[in-house]
């Protein structure tokens, strides 16, 4: 791609959807899911034949940076910036936009999670070629999911008309942005054409801290105060001084939700969020009765129930919708249907002060 392009990978979450396999010192990005390979170091291979190393950025938490510099080590040390404390999407990617309007106010920033799993890299690709010359014109553009079917754990987007094709790649205005809805909320949505939330986005910096000028000044103020300490020794020192006092507001609340001129562009890409235990089953081949087995493990008279040893031998017998993950030190047993209350165990774990299984 022509220009200044940067890429930006948001590598602070922690999956706790994800336990018993997602912990503390190694969340869900830092996972091999699937195959060898960590969702990080995918995320990254997958933008490299697009953007050279210098210009590919990270950003996390002071626990993780060794770990994420490691999965990243063409990247030059600088371009690893930590984050004091989580303070979700807005402010780290708006301290992202300010480090990188540092370095070339013409810059287009891509926004990336770490921790998504994408199975036709070639036509995401393509789609963000056709997403960079969108924020040409001066969009904030997002990457929006074609569905695969109803699904209550993604966000959703509702596009308006149709603002134009760029390499083949029919572009649209968002109409509006939609939380996490119900099932029967979730199948209008998608027999009315909307799309998943991927929480991708392009946009040139400049056009991303303006709207951040209008419609989250305080933090704008935050931004501009720490913007002489980028790329300099008291980079650490300032941004410490200054997060505590930041607002935790994610980009789509506080920017996207707000902004007059953001654009859609559909992606068929094989995309998920791998989020919860029944989309990293979705990842691997089932057997001939639906059961996904990983490790040392065996299922008898079991069907669509996704069994995980990480050492010790797993047997499973007469499930049915099951879900079972074996570690070192913990286990997991849950029903299909409440793989999303997984994090609830995390809270409670965290309640009773039993850190170490955290």
């Amino acid at each position: 791609m022509s220009g200044k392009i940067y890429a930006v990978i948001l590598a602070g979450g922690g999956g706790t959807r994800l336990w018993p396999l997602s912990r503390a010192h190694k969340p869900k990005h830092l996972l091999a899911i699937p195959g060898s390979m960590t969702l990080l170091r995918s995320t990254y291979l997958r933008i490299a034949p697009l953007i050279p190393a210098e210009q590919v950025l990270a950003i996390t938490v002071a626990g993780h940076a060794a770990a994420v510099q490691g999965e990243l080590a063409e990247l030059p040390a600088r371009n690893i910036v930590v984050e004091p404390m989580g303070r979700s999407t807005g402010p780290c990617i708006g301290l992202m936009a300010t480090l990188i309007q540092k370095r070339d106010p013409e810059a287009i920033m891509i926004s990336l999670h770490a921790d998504h799993v994408i199975r036709d890299e070639e036509q995401f690709r393509r789609v963000l070629r056709a997403a960079v010359d969108v924020a040409r014109n001066g969009h904030l553009v997002t990457m929006g999911i074609v569905p695969s079917g109803p699904e209550t754990a993604y966000g959703y987007i509702h596009r308006g008309q149709l603002l134009g094709e760029m390499q083949g790649h029919p572009y649209y205005n968002v109409e509006r942005f939609a939380e996490k809805p119900d099932a029967e909320t979730a199948k209008r949505f998608v027999q009315g054409g909307d799309l998943w939330n991927s929480g991708i986005f392009v946009w040139k910096v400049s056009v991303l801290l303006e709207q951040f000028r209008l419609h989250m000044p305080e933090l704008h103020q935050q931004l501009q105060a720490i913007q002489p300490a980028l790329d300099g020794p008291e980079q650490a020192d300032v941004v410490q001084r200054t997060w505590s006092e930041v607002e935790a507001v994610p980009v789509d609340v506080g920017i996207l939700e707000r902004a007059t001129d953001v654009a859609v562009i559909p992606a068929d890409i094989g995309w998920s969020d791998v989020g919860c235990w029944t989309s990293v089953a979705e990842q691997y081949a089932v057997d001939q009765t639906g059961n996904v087995l990983q490790g040392e493990s065996v299922a008898i008279d079991c069907a669509d129930s996704y069994v995980h040893s990480s050492g010790r031998l797993v047997a499973a017998l007469g499930l049915e919708s099951i879900v079972v993950i074996e570690t070192e030190d913990a286990i997991l047993v849950c029903p299909k249907g409440r793989v999303q209350d997984v994090k609830r165990i995390v809270e409670q774990l965290r309640s009773d002060g039993r850190d170490r299984y955290l």
